[in-house]
């Protein structure tokens, strides 16, 4: 069994909590919280603390805070060559206190406040300074997930930079369709079934063979009438650049 604390209360940290719950041979141990109200609908009140020196002594002490707060609250744990991980995408190893055995935890997947994920489906990244450590994170992510991926930090901060363009740029893409749509009383609902198409297709083709589109075509005709629809100077902007991207693409 391997024991584990985690220290975090927000959203990577709510659904790790639920997910090591669920694990076998995992125990959750205790989870640190400034405000332990925030978890008393998952953990009975006698594994939440709020005060450092009240963690107990466990396996694996895994930090699931925003990034700014990482090396402050690592440097502050008041004990000595444990294995200490970050949950973070851009945050490097080395800001890790060396204080204790660093490593790195990143489950890379958008979380959302009361909204379930099946971890089962998460990558989860993983790093360490030796192998032993290695050995017991890849343990502790098999328990909860069938993804497991050893990541350098060097990796991971363009894995992380991937994802926001897949994940947060595309969501505001979304944003922008449904503005539009709003503008001109069109449902977006419409649109949907094509969002879910679009993202299926890359699971059994590659991004540019699932490429459509006036740009894909080059059809300069339908890309000017697009853009005199457009009111907005900042989404003809967007529209533009994209355009290009895509004209452009494979060009050397």
């Amino acid at each position: 069994m391997i024991s584990i604390s985690i220290i975090g209360s927000g959203n990577v940290a709510q659904h790790l909590i639920s997910a090591f719950l669920k694990a076998e041979n995992l125990e959750l141990v205790q989870v640190y919280s400034r405000n332990p109200n925030t978890l008393s609908h998952l953990l009975d009140a006698t594994k939440i603390v709020s005060d450092y020196v009240q963690l107990k002594d466990v396996d694996l002490y895994l930090i699931a805070v925003s990034d700014d707060a990482i090396a402050t609250v690592s440097s502050q744990l008041p004990f000595a060559n444990k294995l200490v991980v970050h949950t973070s995408g851009s945050v490097a190893l080395e800001d890790l206190s060396s204080t204790n055995r660093k490593g790195v935890f990143y489950p890379l997947q958008t979380f959302t406040k009361n909204k379930e994920v099946n971890f089962k489906e998460i990558p989860l990244c993983l790093e360490a300074e030796n192998e032993t450590d290695l050995q017991l994170l890849k343990k502790v992510a098999m328990a909860i997930s069938d993804k497991a991926f050893e990541i350098t930090s060097e990796q991971r901060k363009s894995l992380h930079v991937a994802a926001v363009f897949v994940n947060n740029f595309v969501n505001h893409l979304y944003q922008i369709g449904n503005d539009i749509c709003k503008e001109h009383n069109v449902p977006f609902e419409i649109l949907k079934p094509l969002i879910l198409e679009t993202a299926n297709k890359i699971t059994t083709l590659s991004p540019e063979q699932a490429q459509t589109g006036p740009a894909k075509r080059k059809d300069t005709t339908t890309i000017t009438k697009h853009l005199a629809i457009l009111t907005d100077a900042n989404q003809k902007e967007i529209y533009k650049i994209l355009t290009k991207s895509i004209i452009d693409n494979g060009k050397l």
